[in-house]
């Protein structure tokens, strides 16, 4: 079946979608332990989940670059994810989807979401020819976030890890049958219609 070329996989349930962050050991262990984000984590700061495992493992390079040690599954409330998509702006301008450069920007002001459409990776962490969703969360999103919408937090890490080793001794079933099962989520044309270039 043909990939779209923007579109949302990721491992969900009826009411849940699991998102990917990476932080240092600082961040990442009290929240796995607390099950939500400690004081030192920044609210002030706009913070990008990945419903992609394998965009992420490309962003923190397996969990070995510095300040992203640490890679952690988000369990968040579809609402939540769903009002971050209905409130999001694209990252970037778009001639003829948006108005004029100005209108966007003005909108990207006001947006607590924005939406990044960046190449899907596989195993070995080499561009796809689709894209993955990134979402920026900001201001009155990153409140929701941490306080309303966050489920449960657990560290992938040692997952990583073991992908990452299948990977380089060149066991791609093995590793592949590890990876969590992600599908496309049912966002629906209208929530993405003017989140897709």
């Amino acid at each position: 079946m043909q990939e779209p070329q923007r579109g949302i996989r990721a491992a969900y349930a009826e009411s849940t979608i699991t998102v990917y962050q990476a932080y240092s050991s600082e961040i990442g262990l009290p929240a796995v332990r607390e099950g939500r984000f400690p004081a030192v984590w920044k609210r002030d700061r706009m913070t990008w989940i990945k419903p992609s495992f394998l965009w992420m493992m490309y962003r923190c390079g397996w969990a070995t670059k510095a300040g992203q040690e640490t890679v952690l599954a988000i369990e968040i409330t579809r609402d939540g994810f769903e009002w971050a998509l209905r409130h999001a702006c694209l990252s970037s301008y778009v001639r003829g989807l948006h108005p004029d450069r100005s209108t966007w920007q003005r909108q990207l002001k006001r947006a607590p979401a924005r939406v990044q459409w960046d190449p899907e990776r596989d195993l070995h962490l080499r561009p796809l020819t689709y894209r993955s969703l990134q979402l920026g969360l900001s201001g009155e999103a990153v409140g929701r976030y941490a306080d309303e919408w966050t489920v449960a937090i657990s560290d992938v890490t040692p997952l990583a890890r073991e992908v990452h080793d299948l990977v380089s001794r060149s066991e791609p079933d093995a590793a592949a049958a590890l990876l969590p099962q992600e599908r496309p989520y049912p966002a629906g044309d209208e929530l993405l219609a003017i989140l897709r270039p």
